[in-house]
């Protein structure tokens, strides 16, 4: 497994180092909070999650696994820009899990703790992101699915006027998020196929 998610990690890396030319050409320099971005998503994860004792809330797990998809996109970009980023980072992220448990105390706790560590190094620190996924769970294979599947999405986004103000979040009442989840379900391709077809899917969704 540690040549294949070596491999994986690789993948992702070269990604988001094209997704970030997409935002910016010189996106290394240009000195983006990725710190910051990683805190607010821990907010809006635990929104998704549920936190609040005066109302009745139920866990959106799809929706939290892609916050923490998210989380892992600035990661990423941190380390990159850092030169930080290695094989042996794979290590820590590979981990048994058992999905039929969820401590809800300790994931919030997690999160919290995540965004503490973040705020406190403003940098992007490992092993709090994965006391996140371990306590979720969500393991190493289904956070790079979902990574690839939000990639797609993000590069969406940005050809269709994200950055410019022009693109359309909600389709059809639903967020596009939503939708992302959606298709990802319904795709029945090769593995090597996903980003294509998941794009054309997109694009067959998305309101003209």
């Amino acid at each position: 497994m540690d040549s294949r998610a070596q491999e994986m990690l690789r993948t992702m890396a070269e990604m988001q180092d094209h997704h970030n030319h997409q935002v910016h050409p010189d996106w290394r320099t240009q000195r983006y909070e990725y710190y910051r971005a990683i805190w607010v998503e821990c907010a809006e994860l635990l929104d998704h999650f549920g936190w609040k004792w005066w109302k009745h809330q139920r866990a959106d797990i799809d929706q939290v696994k892609l916050e923490i998809v998210d989380i892992w996109h600035f990661a990423l970009s941190d380390l990159l820009r850092a030169d930080a980023l290695s094989d042996e980072l794979v290590a820590p992220l590979i981990f048994e899990i058992d999905p039929s448990q969820t401590d809800e105390a300790a994931f919030r706790a997690a999160v919290e703790q995540l965004a503490a560590t973040t705020l406190a190094e403003r940098a992007f620190v490992i092993s709090p992101f994965v006391n996140v996924m371990k306590t979720l769970p969500m393991g190493f294979v289904e956070l790079f699915d979902l990574y690839v599947g939000k990639n797609v999405l993000n590069n969406f986004r940005q050809d269709h006027g994200y950055k410019t103000g022009e693109y359309q979040k909600l389709w059809h009442g639903r967020e596009d998020n939503e939708h992302l989840v959606e298709v990802l379900q319904e795709l029945q391709c090769d593995p090597e196929d996903i980003p294509a077809e998941l794009y054309r899917t997109l694009e067959s969704r998305y309101p003209s």
